[in-house]
């Protein structure tokens, strides 16, 4: 009990391995990760400014999902490859709780976010005639906005409750980032009220965003099948394809890490990974590889940079 409340030294980050052999592979793999994550989502972002064909509600709302996937990925990448590289696994106490606050803001943001996407395509595909008059910029431009406030404040709860409780003993956080769970298993306080608060947000967050979400799949869908011929059906389909892709990855991580019973700390650890590094790579990929536009508009710009170059 002699280190309680000792927060100005910080704590130490475990990492993923302890082994020696897998530290310079898993460098350059989470480096190439982390590269094409950029490219990818920036590149999105870029594309969408670029092509005025691109200036539609779907693409304005993919954006920003490109731009928190480029984000939250910021977040845990740069220290998880110091750690790998150099081994250098100290981190300050203030620099834990901003890594916990913009990882929860973007996480949460991220949710809503495909959750206003949802309701795009909802309004596109059900109500067609007077799409453009209930997605306005006004109303675009306030789906977009919910989503980084709720953020906001989810991540500003969660950190204050975490922060404000006494450790005590190992600092060692067993996992690559600050996240809840592992800190709060290093705190010598009374832990219930942040259990029952991380249930009750996840609970909050999952049921709001994912309920949005599920009626308006289930209206889409329903729309769907009233549709008399097999060629309209899956024409129209295909423009909710990438986000109904997108969506079941990265909520079924999330589920997996938040919400069933706790699984082995090796499992956690490589569900982690997955949904703060690979699905941000993997969203600029699942939309450009299905989305006819945006591989329109790409080899447009393309073709158009090469015609720069060559005179």
């Amino acid at each position: 009990m002699q280190d309680k409340n000792d927060t100005v030294s910080g704590f130490s980050l475990v990492g993923l391995t302890d082994s020696a052999e897998l530290q310079i592979p898993l460098s350059i793999l989470f480096l190439m990760i982390y590269g094409l994550t950029l490219v990818g989502n920036l590149g999105i972002i870029t594309l969408i400014r670029m092509d005025s064909r691109l200036q539609t509600p779907m693409y304005f709302f993919l954006s920003h999902l490109s731009f928190v996937d480029t984000c939250y990925s910021s977040v845990v990448a740069p220290k998880l490859l110091e750690i790998l590289f150099t081994e250098k696994k100290a981190i300050s106490f203030l620099g834990c709780a901003a890594q916990m606050w913009f990882f929860g803001i973007l996480v949460a943001t991220e949710c809503f976010l495909l959750a206003a996407m949802a309701c795009d395509r909802y309004v596109a595909i059900c109500s067609p005639l007077v799409y453009t008059m209930i997605m306005s910029p006004k109303t675009c431009i306030q789906l977009a906005t919910a989503p980084y406030v709720i953020g906001l404040v989810n991540a500003t709860i969660h950190t204050t409750a975490t922060f404000g409780l006494t450790f005590c003993g190992s600092r060692k956080i067993n996992h690559f980032f600050c996240d809840i769970a592992p800190l709060l298993s290093l705190s010598c306080s009374n832990i219930w009220v942040n259990e029952i608060l991380t249930l009750l947000m996840t609970f909050l967050i999952g049921v709001l965003s994912g309920g949005v979400i599920l009626i308006s799949y289930t209206c889409i869908i329903s729309a769907i099948l009233r549709i008399p011929s097999v060629e309209g059906r899956h024409k129209v389909f295909s423009t909710c394809a990438s986000h109904l892709t997108s969506v079941i990855i990265f909520y079924g991580t999330l589920f997996i890490t938040y919400v069933q019973p706790r699984s082995q700390e090796s499992t956690d650890k490589v569900v982690s990974v997955f949904y703060s590094l690979v699905i941000p790579m993997l969203n600029p990929l699942i939309y450009s590889l299905r989305n006819k536009e945006v591989n329109i508009s790409l080899r447009r710009m393309i073709a158009r940079k090469k015609l720069t170059t060559r005179y």
